[in-house]
């Protein structure tokens, strides 16, 4: 499942509070094997952070190359005032950050720690927790 990350899209999510976000991570990549990390890329300052930083985790979900419908709302520019996983299927796995059921994949993550880059980025790296692979788009 990991060898998903070196190419593709994927959506970062976190929840905290009965409050939930999501976004287009900038790039995924695995940091470490033993514990297995990985590392995502994401616009510095974006309104997910919050959520992270107070939940301590996030997922990732490894988009279909035919799921159309999840980069654009999920998008930095979708509105922040509905709940992005509205209308759309998703479920939790070990952290309870929600991860959507039409991706490929879903990696489930505890933060370890978050950097900033001095760039528009920011890195976050987690270390996985669990894990899920689904049928995606094409199966369903």
């Amino acid at each position: 499942m990991l060898s998903l990350l070196p190419a593709g899209a994927f959506v970062m999510a976190a929840g905290f509070e009965g409050k939930r976000a999501g976004v287009v991570a900038r790039s995924v990549a695995v940091v470490a094997d033993e514990p297995l990390m990985v590392g995502v890329s994401i616009r510095r300052g974006h309104w997910i952070e919050p959520l992270i930083r107070d939940s301590r985790a996030f997922s990732i979900s490894v988009l279909d190359s035919a799921d159309v419908l999840s980069p654009r709302k999920f998008a930095d520019e979708a509105p922040r005032d509905d709940d992005p996983f509205d209308c759309i299927a998703w479920e939790t796995l070990q952290s309870q950050a929600p991860v959507l059921r039409r991706s490929l994949a879903a990696i489930d993550c505890e933060v370890v720690r978050r950097l900033d880059l001095e760039a528009d980025c920011a890195l976050i790296i987690g270390r996985v927790l669990d894990a899920k692979i689904f049928s995606g788009v094409g199966g369903k």
